[in-house]
């Protein structure tokens, strides 16, 4: 079950066309090939997912986004996962509480997504993705994820793969009965085709939920890659949508 939502009351009559029209414009820009950038580019990764409970412990959920990780040029990316949970611990309900996402109150989340990926100029890739995400709670509310994920990439024929950890801290605060949350993560990368660590990512943001089923992530992030040469530096602005049924 999800935790009360407090917040600024919210007519869904007006809202969802709203959210439908902002839902089919991100996607479209997600999937629209981005031009080649160099390695100074600020760019702004637009995202959506889409998150459907089938059982109290099973979800399936739809992304699609920009993305560009360990050197890699910008990327569409789309495709989707299922989500299966162990029971909700009490604690981590509590640091939850007001988060819309409520696999967070789970202690363990197994995932298997699948993912397209194109870019200008280059051969498509298809991804299987499994993940395992482990929640800790803190004192002071505050919520520690370490999320465990695997790209198993096929591009040309050829196989490769990629190991990444990120670890995320974040807490819900209260200002005059809304409850957004903002958070800090850092990722990092093992990638088979450099045979090393070969990217660091580090973000800031925050979640902005509104009414029950809608939240708002903007964030920043910074990438250190030093796989392919020259190393590069990126700067990245990230607006994330998603949708909570």
């Amino acid at each position: 079950m999800r935790g009360p939502t407090a917040g600024p009351s919210i007519t869904i009559g007006k809202t969802v066309p709203r959210i439908r029209n902002l839902w089919t414009a991100l996607v479209l820009l997600a999937l629209i090939p981005a031009p080649p950038a160099t390695a100074q580019n600020n760019q702004l990764l637009p995202e959506i997912d889409v998150y459907y409970k089938l059982k109290p412990d099973v979800r399936l959920w739809f992304q699609a986004k920009e993305t560009r990780e360990d050197g890699s040029p910008v990327q569409a990316e789309i495709g989707p996962s299922l989500d299966f949970y162990l029971k909700p611990w009490l604690k981590l309900k509590n640091a939850s509480l007001f988060d819309l996402d409520d696999s967070k109150s789970r202690p363990v989340i197994f995932s298997i997504g699948y993912r397209y990926l194109s870019a200008p100029d280059e051969t498509s890739t298809n991804r299987l993705e499994p993940v395992v995400i482990l929640n800790f709670p803190m004192k002071g509310r505050v919520l520690i994820s370490d999320r465990n994920r695997a790209d198993l990439n096929w591009q040309n024929g050829n196989f490769t793969w990629r190991y990444r950890n990120r670890i995320t801290v974040e807490r819900s605060v209260h200002l005059h009965g809304y409850h957004p949350s903002p958070y800090a993560m850092a990722e990092f990368f093992y990638n088979s085709q450099y045979g090393k660590w070969s990217d660091t990512a580090l973000f800031a943001g925050c979640i902005f939920p509104i009414g029950r089923h809608v939240e708002f992530n903007p964030y920043y992030e910074h990438q250190n890659s030093t796989g392919p040469s020259p190393n590069q530096q990126l700067n990245q602005l990230g607006l994330m949508l998603n949708l909570f049924f």
